[in-house]
């Protein structure tokens, strides 16, 4: 079972944030985040989830295999480059689903033939017939790209696409790869894609745009008056380098401003919450906070002007209610005599529907947490649950951490993990406490890790607000994200450290190697 031809005026809404989205440096996640964000991209309404790049691993094979199992309504992708093995690998990932299709692509401009392929242009058409015709092979759901369409000679461009239609591609993209192209002219691109390409009619044209100048959004939703009809885009904008088109920015823009973009999407808009702090969570990729859609400031109003004329009527400064992106305002007030039944009805009101296991965790650091705050606040439910999200069992566990530091003392830290059920401990100094705290968890835990990045931030206001820390590790040109909020940053920062560790080993475990040894 394939996608039918979309309606003239229905927007198809690819996603692309399991495979492009992974693809930010220290992003990836594990098979079990995978089908948490895959389930509820189904149901959000979203059209296509491109699962992954099965070839690229055996980790990104079982990801996409499990998420072509488990998903019914939603047609699932799985990337491939013009080589018979990378589709035929694609095919065997996809075998189980419902809805499947195959994303071929291979670049087209004269850069990247030239220097990155080293193939003509004559050679590069024969190849795009071959794959699209492999691909069917699979399946009847195939699409086409044309890698960095944007900068490519638009009449060998053409001859492309109607190559790939004519062998069979019902989905012909058109990626910006580079970010590279103005609104205008990439609107011009795709005018001048459906004025000559004499096939045309028989695919649906998509754009892929990447946010490297900040153009993103607005190269997409130009496309899309210009006659594309399916955009690919990620939740949050996540993506390689400066990110992709923002899945909810462009869905917003669509229903905000249908004055102008006369068009409809399938996206249940009071899903987009709950997926972006899902995404952030398994990512571990805070929002920034003035974020379109879903920053944390995004309905805040702080100007005396601003406040006064939303009071009187929302509509003076809110082109957008709230509760139509999902966030809610509640009256559930939580404290220390909360119990796990008010926090499941908090967590679901925040868009969050957890296990009775992960419920467990976070209830325990719930119930820690009020004991020493005065007052919880939604931002810091959302907290716990991002650094509970992992989606494994992390085998390493911070048990105790006792610090000194002053000014006129060395720091020191004291540490105590669980490592695989056994208890381990080590005493180490450091530059400041920080450094101390990350040299006790080497101590404890080989490993040669290169530490990217440290980043603090405070969850809420007053003295007594969580820290949320992130830590970036890289190894062997491989990097991953941890996440850990405490109202002690010294427990955050550890927290955060061991949250990155473990999903090194996870990876070890599903068949990517790090060097690590425990």
């Amino acid at each position: 079972m394939t996608m039918r031809e979309p309606a003239s005026d229905y927007i198809v809404i690819f996603d692309t944030t399991l495979r492009d989205g992974e693809q930010s440096p220290g992003a990836s996640m594990t098979i079990e985040e995978k089908l948490k964000v895959a389930e509820v991209l189904e149901d959000m309404g979203v059209d296509v989830i491109e699962a992954g790049f099965p070839i690229a691993s055996e980790g990104d094979f079982q990801a996409v295999r499990a998420i072509a199992e488990k998903v019914k309504k939603s047609v699932v992708c799985g990337l491939a480059r013009a080589h018979p093995a990378d589709i035929d690998r694609a095919g065997e990932a996809l075998e189980p689903a419902e809805r499947k299709r195959i994303h071929t692509f291979i670049a087209t401009s004269p850069l990247h033939m030239r220097y990155k392929l080293q193939m003509t242009p004559e050679q590069v058409l024969e190849r795009v017939e071959e794959s699209v015709k492999r691909a069917r092979q699979w399946t009847d759901d195939v699409e086409w790209s044309g890698e960095d369409a944007s900068r490519s000679d638009r009449d060998f461009l053409c001859r492309c696409i109607e190559t790939a239609i004519r062998a069979g591609a019902t989905t012909i993209n058109i990626p910006d790869t580079v970010g590279y192209a103005y609104p205008e002219e990439f609107a011009d691109l795709i005018r001048y894609i459906r004025e000559t390409v004499p096939n045309i009619d028989r695919a649906v044209l998509s754009v892929h745009c990447h946010n490297d100048l900040g153009l993103a959004v607005a190269n997409s939703l130009r496309a899309i008056q210009a006659g594309a009809r399916q955009v690919e885009c990620t939740i949050n904008g996540i993506g390689e380098r400066a990110g992709n088109a923002a899945l909810e920015e462009i869905v917003m823009a669509i229903r905000t401003r249908h004055d102008v973009l006369p068009f409809r999407t399938g996206i249940r808009t009071q899903e987009i919450m709950r997926a972006s702090r899902l995404v952030s969570a398994v990512t571990n990729f805070p929002v920034q906070p003035n974020k379109a859609i879903v920053g944390a400031n995004a309905f805040a109003h702080e100007s005396g002007i601003h406040q006064d004329g939303v009071l009187k009527h929302a509509q003076t400064y809110e082109i957008m209610r709230p509760e139509d992106v999902g966030l809610v305002k509640s009256s559930l007030v939580l404290g220390k005599h909360s119990g796990r039944h008010a926090l499941r009805r908090k967590l679901q009101e925040l868009g969050y529907d957890l296990g009775d296991n992960a419920l467990n965790e976070v209830f325990a650091r719930f119930k820690q947490l009020a004991d020493r705050k005065k007052e919880i606040f939604d931002e810091d439910i959302v907290a716990l649950v991002n650094e509970e999200a992992q989606g494994f069992e992390p085998r390493i566990r911070l048990v105790r951490l006792h610090i000194e530091c002053g000014t006129d003392v060395q720091p020191t830290a004291e540490m105590t993990l669980e490592v695989d059920g056994e208890q381990r401990s080590a005493r180490a100094t450091g530059d400041g406490p920080v450094d101390a705290t990350f040299r006790a968890i080497r101590e404890i835990v080989p490993h040669r890790c290169e530490l990217q990045l440290f980043q603090i931030h405070a969850v809420t206001q007053g003295t007594d607000a969580q820290a949320q820390v992130s830590v970036r590790l890289a190894e062997n040109g491989r990097m991953v994200h941890g996440q850990g909020a405490d109202t002690d940053t010294l427990v955050a920062s550890a927290r955060a450290y061991l949250a990155a560790l473990n999903k090194l080993l996870a990876k070890r475990e599903r068949g990517e190697p790090a060097a690590i040894a425990v």
